[in-house]
């Protein structure tokens, strides 16, 4: 699936959170832009589908069933990919999990909790084998998945908002640490986009999509691909002067 037009031509990518929504669909992008994809998830019976399906269409792909929250599953899919492909050129840490959106005086531990573990402690567990991983061969890549809610308060998610934000914190804090030695850090922060997320929220909280798509002035939620383009692009080697960027892919949402 590759050509001169490329963009990640042969680069070993690794993909977390990859069984569904905005990871699916940089899986797909990722293989049709020349990309030698390694999944990670959870739920093998999604990944071992969607690797066929790559595999189907030509493209070079393989699974590793990962939990970011923990770090031996962090460093074992890390080694996978070099184990398998000889080398760790790109990352895209997109693995996330949302919540209720609740006001913050009743929500509890436990929701706090979880979304901390999943959107921040999972992005630093991957980042430091990821870095490791290509520190040993010259330089690379890494993409982390933020949110609009990294940049701008969004109302009753306080747990959501914090772990956003860190997830920026922690992309400027790699990209300025590793800058000197090739590796390249950036983030999307996608706006409303359609994956499970997304539709356990808006079903759970009738006339939420309409609020958020009001409040955008392209209108509209995002299709996954949409983001997994932006991400397919800050990893390649398009963007070489690019590090420490926290890109909104939002409809123009941070502007109002």
């Amino acid at each position: 699936m590759t050509s001169q037009h490329s963009l990640l031509p042969h680069k070993v990518t690794l993909v977390t959170g990859a069984s569904s929504g905005i990871g699916a669909a940089a899986a797909r992008v990722f293989a049709r832009e020349g990309a030698r994809v390694v999944l990670a998830a959870r739920r093998e019976d999604r990944l071992a589908a969607l690797t066929a399906e790559l595999r189907e269409q030509g493209a070079e792909a393989s699974y590793v069933v990962t939990d970011v929250t923990r770090p031996d599953d962090a460093r074992r899919a890390v080694e996978f990919a070099v184990k398998r492909y000889g080398r760790l050129d790109a990352a895209f840490n997109n693995a996330g999990v949302g919540g209720d959106r609740t006001p913050m005086h009743l929500m509890g531990d436990d929701v706090y909790d979880a979304i901390m573990d999943t959107n921040v402690r999972g992005v630093w567990n991957c980042l430091r084998h990821e870095v490791s991983a290509m520190l040993a061969t010259g330089g690379g890549a890494i993409v982390n998945n933020s949110s609009v809610a990294g940049l701008v308060a969004i109302p009753a998610a306080a747990p959501y908002v914090a772990a956003k934000h860190a997830v920026a914190g922690l992309t400027r804090a790699a990209a300025d640490e590793y800058a000197r030695q090739g590796i390249r850090v950036n983030a999307v922060a996608p706006g409303t986009t359609r994956s499970e997320i997304t539709a356990d929220w808006f079903d759970r909280n009738p006339g939420l999509e309409e609020m958020v798509n009001g409040m955008t002035p392209q209108g509209r939620t995002a299709a996954p691909e949409e983001i997994a383009e932006a991400a397919a692009w800050l990893l390649s080697d398009r963007s070489p002067f690019l590090t420490g960027v926290v890109m909104p892919v939002d409809g123009g949402f941070v502007n109002q």
